[in-house]
């Protein structure tokens, strides 16, 4: 059930970035009395509403149990550095959401800010920084099929949504304390991994008592006490936001490039062009929670392996070397080849011999 959401983070952040360290935010443990329920109705609670505008801010944390790598000075470079303070640390956001066809998340760095803006079929990605945005011209398409959009952040909802999407027999469903996320009441539903082969210890989802909108997300690492990735909103509301959030226009200097829309996700029969195109990259060995995705050799940019945090970062094993963090391993082989998974290293080794 994990594969769809660790394949958004590993290889596509992970790899390229070879490297993290980060911080924990972590939302408010109280006494809250809420309506006796079974964990399979908060499942149905979740799956059942109907929420389709809102607003809020929350925050992206990341605590995986890597050295600190220097992301300035000779030793480093602007690619490492960008990578790397997208896997790292604490990252706000403001999402804007009306519809299946009007979102806006807003990426908080310092001095600056990242937008993935959607408006109807225009979409626009926006990185003031770098002065740079990306337009796209969604096709015409039926209310059933949902464009795959790049998005470095996910809402808390988003995150929870995939986790929840194939919950089965390898995973123990129970509820925790309830809880209060950004003012307001939710039931802790909480997703224990039945494989012991796997570094992922747990994950907990507030929802929301009233709506079912998931409120935050923590995943935890087998052996670690913070968090090793959390989502939470600290202050949402469930008004429509303002139409004209969803107007955007690059400002004066900005360099505007045109790019081809994204492939299709077909929601009536699960199938899509970019599913089939990662098929035919890569293959996925294991399941569940200790699924392992391989990619073949020349997935990974000379970038990578070239840059001298490549050996700070990684620990040479028979065959390759391994990057390992608390939540997930990557094997580079020697030929090329890319293993990833939120299992132990020696299982990304095993699965390369075969």
């Amino acid at each position: 059930m994990i594969s769809k959401a660790w394949l958004r983070w590993v290889p596509a952040v992970a790899v390229p970035a070879i490297i993290a360290a980060g911080a924990v935010a972590a939302h408010a443990v109280t006494d809250v009395s809420l309506p006796a329920k079974t964990p399979q109705q908060v499942v149905e609670l979740v799956g059942s509403s109907t929420v389709s505008a809102f607003s809020g801010t929350f925050t992206q944390s990341s605590d995986l149990g890597l050295p600190e790598l220097p992301t300035t000075g000779p030793s480093a470079d602007a690619g490492v550095a960008s990578a790397l303070d997208l896997v790292t640390g604490s990252h706000t956001a403001r999402v804007y959401v009306d519809g299946a066809t009007k979102q806006r998340v807003q990426v908080l760095d310092s001095l600056a800010e990242r937008d993935v803006v959607r408006n109807g079929s225009d979409v626009w990605l926006y990185d003031s920084a770098k002065a740079t945005a990306t337009h796209i011209v969604l096709p015409a398409r039926s209310a059933d099929h949902t464009p795959s959009i790049p998005q470095e952040t996910q809402t808390p909802a988003e995150l929870a949504h995939e986790l929840l999407a194939n919950i089965g027999p390898s995973t123990d469903v129970t509820l925790g304390a309830n809880t209060n996320v950004a003012g307001r009441s939710a039931y802790d539903l909480v997703l224990t991994p039945k494989a012991t082969q796997t570094l992922i210890g747990s994950v907990s989802v507030a929802v929301d008592s009233e709506t079912g909108l998931p409120l935050s997300v923590d995943v935890q690492a087998r052996g670690q006490k913070n968090p090793a990735v959390s989502v939470a909103f600290t202050d949402v509301s469930l008004m429509a936001p303002d139409a004209s959030l969803f107007d955007f226009t690059p400002p004066a200097g900005t360099k505007v490039t045109q790019q081809a829309a994204p492939a299709v996700r077909d929601k009536t029969d699960g199938k899509s062009a970019d599913r089939d195109s990662a098929h035919k990259r890569g293959t996925v060995s294991g399941s569940d929670w200790t699924t392992i995705v391989e990619l073949p050799a020349g997935s990974v940019p000379p970038s990578v392996s070239d840059s001298p945090l490549y050996s700070q970062a990684t620990t040479a094993v028979s065959g390759g070397r391994v990057l390992s963090t608390s939540l997930v391993s990557v094997l580079l082989t020697d030929d090329g080849r890319v293993f990833a998974g939120a299992v132990p290293a020696s299982a990304l080794q095993s699965a390369a011999e075969h």
